[in-house]
């Protein structure tokens, strides 16, 4: 039988991947891993988006901006799936 002894048995590392909305969140996230005494590293991801995904997202919105868009309803969507 496993028996879990706190004083010898090391955790090993989970990655969590959070999406905060404003800074008062990140605070609040560090308040509970700090009260849960869970020790922790925050660190930001500076890296951009890819830049051939940003130009087609900006000329999706442009083609929308000039009526290029098509309107699609949910009977046709859910023909897709079938």
């Amino acid at each position: 039988m496993f028996k879990f002894n706190k004083k010898t048995t090391k955790m090993k590392t989970v990655k969590i991947t959070a999406y905060p909305d404003d800074a008062s969140q990140i605070e609040a996230i560090k308040a509970f891993m700090k009260a849960l005494k869970i020790r922790y590293d925050l660190t930001k991801n500076n890296e951009p988006y890819n830049e051939a995904f940003v130009k087609k997202i900006q000329q999706g919105d442009e083609d929308l901006k000039n009526g290029k868009g098509r309107t699609v309803t949910v009977e046709e969507l859910d023909s897709l799936w079938k």
